[in-house]
């Protein structure tokens, strides 16, 4: 990558963070900081999800809410709890931190991966990548090894973004080539590295407790409003439609952000 332009790097942040990430995006492309724009854009569990519905030129308005949908197992909160412990346990190697998470994703109840990967189609609308540079991050469950895919790996975009969106007790791990993967934050939160020399850094992370934005030119966060929209389960459907509206309220101060940051 070239310094002269930039890059989009979206975070995790389960279904309320998505809806949020979505929200945004449609605000910003009215706000003539069209996300679409940045030569690469990264993107991580949520944030892959967004990432790919942005490339794809998504019709984002008709994301704002969901269709109904049949009744979905409830999720296994404690796998979740489980998980971010064993990924910050000073005593594991990092891999093995990550095939332990594994391990715990595929004994987890969750939500069939069939459904899973039907629902992400849904959000991204196509299983053709996108023309635009996007990486999409995962993690291999029996290696504990991160894997970033993009439009030369051969990966259904659909598939790809399920298995980055895959968190231990809300979706089964899924399966590609033979092999399970799941949710791409336990390979380093948002992946902000995988920018690394792609000119300015934006930073979009609806779980800004989780991390420090280190890496980035410009960070932007939900803010107090939209974290009342949030709730305190991002598992929580029902908060996506106010989580999306936050997101667009919040784009025209976040395209002054970015329009600020931008060369030239």
């Amino acid at each position: 990558m070239t310094a002269n332009g930039w890059a989009l790097v979206l975070g995790p942040g389960g279904p309320v963070g998505t809806a949020w990430l979505l929200g945004l995006a449609a605000g910003l492309r009215e706000a003539g900081a069209d996300p679409a724009g940045a030569d690469l854009i990264v993107g991580t569990s949520a944030g892959a999800i967004a990432g790919a519905a942005i490339r794809t030129r998504r019709d984002l308005a008709e994301l704002a809410e969901l269709p109904p949908r049949g009744p979905r197992p409830p999720a296994d909160l404690s796998a979740m709890t489980r998980a971010f412990e064993l990924g910050a346990d000073p005593d594991l190697a990092p891999d093995e931190a990550r095939r332990r998470i594994g391990r715990l994703a595929l004994e987890a109840r969750a939500l069939p991966e069939e459904r899973h990967r039907a629902g992400m189609r849904f959000l991204v609308g196509t299983d053709e990548w996108p023309a635009g540079r996007l990486l999409v991050t995962a993690v291999d469950v029996a290696s504990g090894e991160p894997v970033v895919w993009d439009a030369a790996g051969g990966v259904p975009l659909s598939a790809a973004v399920a298995a980055s969106s895959a968190a231990p007790g809300f979706a089964r791990p899924v399966t590609i080539g033979g092999r399970p993967y799941m949710d791409g934050a336990f390979a380093g939160g948002s992946n902000t590295a995988l920018a690394a020399g792609a000119g300015t850094i934006v930073l979009v992370e609806p779980l800004a407790h989780m991390s420090d934005g280190a890496g980035a030119d410009v960070r932007i966060v939900p803010d107090e409003r939209a974290l009342e929209a949030f709730g305190d389960d991002v598992g929580d459907l029902a908060r996506w439609p106010p989580a999306y509206r936050e997101g667009y309220r919040q784009a025209p101060e976040a395209a002054k952000l970015i329009s600020a940051a931008l060369p030239g």
